[in-house]
């Protein structure tokens, strides 16, 4: 299959270095707020991609929750592939797709697990059948079929029908800590308008815009 003539030239808008937030989580909000005035289905979803110790790569798409200025916080079941990889190495990319509006954030950094309490407060505002599912996937292990997980959500339901569902030992969050954030705006003739945060030893911010 050829696709090569698949392209759409980038028209929407600019970026000057002039009309950027100095605080890169500041302006990552506002670009989060425009994703979600536009009506971009799941604007929190964003690509994360972990290494082994190896330097072996994989990505996956997951959700962002929340954010502030101490990072970007996902959840996910602590036996992943993911966690492991995090737990072997660190450092960690996200990706923000937002096609739509012809840009992309790429946040680079590391990752570190939240604490209990704060998985827990996350945990106890889910739907209660997402709570029921965080018991029922062993994440990423292999399986005989759906079946095994129907029967294991039916067990749940029953295990927990008189109370409240208690938050896994195996389930919580991470912490994305950034140390480089770079905002992406499409321009016409793939002449792109790119500008890179990146964190000093003082905690500060630089801006640098990148070639294309």
């Amino acid at each position: 299959m050829d696709i090569s003539n698949l392209r759409e030239n980038y028209t929407k808008a600019g970026l000057d270095k002039d009309n950027l937030n100095t605080d890169p989580v500041e302006q990552f909000t506002l670009w989060f707020q425009q994703a979600q005035e536009a009506q971009l289905p799941e604007p929190n979803a964003m690509g994360i991609a972990t290494a082994t110790a190896e330097g072996v790569p994989s990505l996956r798409t997951v959700l962002l929750k929340y954010f502030d200025q101490s990072g970007f916080v996902f959840f996910t079941n602590y036996s992943s592939n993911k966690s492991r990889e995090i737990s072997e190495n660190p450092n960690v990319a996200l990706m923000f797709p937002w096609v739509p509006l012809e840009r992309q954030v790429i946040i680079k950094g590391t990752a570190e697990k939240i604490s209990k309490a704060e998985s827990l407060k996350y945990f106890t505002s889910r739907p209660h059948g997402s709570q029921l599912g965080a018991w029922v996937s062993h994440q990423s292990s292999v399986i005989t079929g759906r079946k095994l997980l129907e029967q294991k959500l039916d067990e749940m339901k029953r295990k927990f029908k008189k109370g409240k569902v208690p938050l896994p030992e195996f389930w919580g969050g991470y912490r994305v800590v950034p140390q480089s954030i770079e905002f992406w705006q499409g321009r016409p003739n793939r002449l792109h308008d790119r500008f890179q945060y990146t964190r000093t030893s003082d905690s500060q911010w630089t801006i640098e815009r990148l070639a294309p």
